[in-house]
């Protein structure tokens, strides 16, 4: 299943050459991941009132092209790896069918101490797996 969510640059995002800043991409992955989560029936806020979280262990990012104010994005999330405590969902961020963003991030289910954890059974949502071909 590949989830997809939508949202416009803000002038505030952009730098001194009137493109997005690198680092505001983080956030515009972060924001398509929760709504991957929330499309696949994840329970995000349940999890951390039970003394679970998930964090993200790697990101790997390759910019194709700017986005700049006002765009219109959207963002694609989907898995490619699942293990029993951690995972890899890739993503992409276009501007229409332009491809601006190409993105993998590993993820780790973690405990209230941050050690990783294997997942429960109530959290263990059959979207975090990538489909089959």
């Amino acid at each position: 299943m590949i989830s997809q969510c939508h949202l416009q640059v803000r002038t505030y995002e952009c730098d001194s050459y009137g493109h997005v800043n690198n680092a505001n991409y983080l956030n515009y992955l972060e924001y398509g991941r929760y709504e991957f989560l929330k499309d696949i029936g994840f329970d995000y806020p349940a999890a951390i009132k039970a003394g679970y979280g998930v964090y993200v262990a790697r990101v790997e990012i390759d910019y194709k092209r700017a986005a700049l104010p006002d765009d219109q994005l959207t963002i694609k999330s989907w898995p490619v790896k699942k293990g029993a405590v951690s995972g890899i969902i890739a993503q992409e961020i276009l501007r229409g069918e332009e491809l601006l963003v190409e993105a993998k991030v590993t993820w780790a289910f973690v405990d209230s101490r941050g050690v990783p954890a294997k997942i429960p059974p109530e959290f263990d949502r059959p979207g975090l797996k990538p489909e089959k071909p």
